[in-house]
């Protein structure tokens, strides 16, 4: 089925609004800026409307069902959320403002970069990244300062687990350090001889996700942490995986020196479709003067007459700022809202449900898929998408046929330590009822694989596209979709 676009839906004289007369008087316009014809498609309103709701329809939405994507944390968005975000306060305030105008919203930046270091362990926090993989490169360029400010600019190699998330070397290598891998060992940890063996005096750090991108937490995380340390290195925590942990572990406590916070994960604020995110910045006592400026604080203490007075300071040796104004206010005002709500008890609550839907969910595919790493996971797992009988059967057509059964597929060929990689994370918003309709499809399409692999190979077969060649589309870019006929 190929859907028609708003082209060739088009009738000469229809008609969405009809302007009226002239009332002003016109003047010529630039003639660089003219042309003969300008063939544009021609509908009634409710035609524009009806197509685009339509279109609107075929888009996979958290709202409509479940997303298993491992590692993004595709929870449900609170609606109280976006009433919070809309109210007028928030919602019409400009950051251009005199501070003593805004001093609700300053409050919240404030009161958040309260809670989040709380929440994991830290002296201080920036609210300014605007995404996970921005707060990284904050994070590691904080890491970068720290080092150049005491003379040790021989660190030039950060250490990246194989087990780690795919922006950490991007995000090292583009603030100029080199990138040294570190295997995983047979349990699914870092592999504590190896990590040894790369510890010398060039080494500036390591980024480390925990739980990693296996769904493990690393046994050996505080020895990890001790290796690099007494090699004079800092730690950086990848905060991605922070929905496992809340209320249960602070990263701060466990020595992590550095790490970013997915609100757009973590936190419920929307993600996906390009944004926006939020990636704030937490950090230990003695990286807090190189963090981002300005941070939102206390001018003036207030006394039992008047609150406090909210404003800005700027740490003393900031590597500057990484966002203009304050970053995504509005995530600011989600994420908020969402840990008010919650509180301590109910952000545990939240990880435990996180980590039991995601062990009730591999306790009911474990033995029809691999598990190259057998151990109680956190809030995520990793399957092998293939089978040793039936060879031509791959993870992209296992992903591929989960859509004919209405899910949306998991994460694919990532991480690359597993072959044939499924990720597949439940996250907590997803009832008893969701996770047994998944599991029973990822039961069926086994067996499927067995009995009928075609039906895989030439899936989906009810979606409105049917299978791309990806390949050829990540490297063939497309992106008009209609030309006029007689085009070239």
């Amino acid at each position: 089925m190929t859907e028609k676009t708003i082209f060739e839906l088009s009738s000469p004289g229809r008609k969405g609004v009809e302007f009226p007369a002239v009332d002003v008087p016109t003047t010529d316009l630039p003639a660089e800026f003219l042309r003969e014809d300008l063939p544009l498609p021609e509908l009634a309103e409710v035609d524009v409307i009806r197509h685009y709701t339509h279109l609107s329809h075929l888009n996979y939405c958290v709202d409509e069902g479940f997303y298993p994507l491992g590692s993004c944390t595709m929870k449900y968005n609170p609606r109280v959320n976006e009433a919070m975000a809309r109210l007028p306060g928030f919602a019409y305030c400009h950051p251009l403002q005199p501070v003593e105008s805004i001093q609700g919203s300053l409050a919240l930046m404030y009161n958040l970069q309260e809670m989040l270091k709380e929440i994991a362990g830290f002296a201080e926090v920036s609210l300014q990244p605007a995404a996970g993989a921005h707060g990284e490169f904050t994070g590691v360029m904080i890491m970068r300062a720290y080092h150049q400010s005491k003379g040790e600019t021989k660190r030039t190699k950060m250490l990246i687990p194989d087990s780690a998330h795919g922006t950490n070397p991007a995000s090292s290598a583009m603030t100029g350090f080199e990138v040294a891998p570190i295997a995983t060992d047979a349990r699914g940890n870092v592999d504590l001889a190896a990590l040894r063996a790369a510890c010398d005096e060039t080494v500036a750090g390591i980024m480390i996700t925990n739980p990693n991108t296996l769904g493990l937490f690393d046994e050996n995380i505080l020895e990890v942490i001790d290796i690099v340390h007494k090699a004079g290195g800092l730690v950086y925590g990848d905060g991605a995986n922070l929905n496992a942990l809340l209320g249960i572990v602070r990263p701060g406590d466990l020595g992590i020196d550095v790490m970013h916070f997915n609100l757009h994960k973590t936190f419920s604020t929307p993600h996906g479709g390009g944004g926006p995110g939020s990636g704030p910045v937490g950090v230990s006592d003695k990286l807090k003067e190189f963090l981002p400026g300005p941070i939102i604080s206390i001018i003036e203490e207030g006394d039992d007459e008047m609150p406090p007075l909210f404003g800005y300071y700027q740490p003393k040796n900031s590597i500057g700022r990484v966002k203009s104004f304050n970053g995504h206010f509005g995530m600011h005002v989600r994420a908020y809202t969402y840990i008010s709500m919650h509180g301590a008890e109910g952000l545990r609550q939240v990880a435990e449900l996180a980590v039991l839907n995601a062990n009730y969910l591999l306790s009911k595919v474990r033995g029809a898929y691999k598990l190259p790493y057998d151990r109680v996971c956190m809030h995520e797992f990793v399957l092998e998408g293939m089978f040793d009988d039936v060879p031509d059967v791959h993870a992209l057509d296992i992903a591929k046929r989960l859509m004919d059964y209405d899910f949306h597929p998991p994460t694919n060929y990532f991480p690359l330590i597993v072959h044939e990689a499924l990720m597949i994370e439940p996250t907590e918003t997803e009832n008893k009822q969701v996770i047994d309709s998944f599991a029973e499809a990822m039961l069926n399409i086994a067996r499927e694989a067995h009995e009928s692999p075609e039906l895989l190979h030439e899936a989906p077969h009810k979606t409105p596209v049917r299978r791309l060649d990806e390949v050829k589309a990540a490297k063939d870019l497309v992106l008009c979709c209609w030309l006029p006929e007689n085009s070239e």
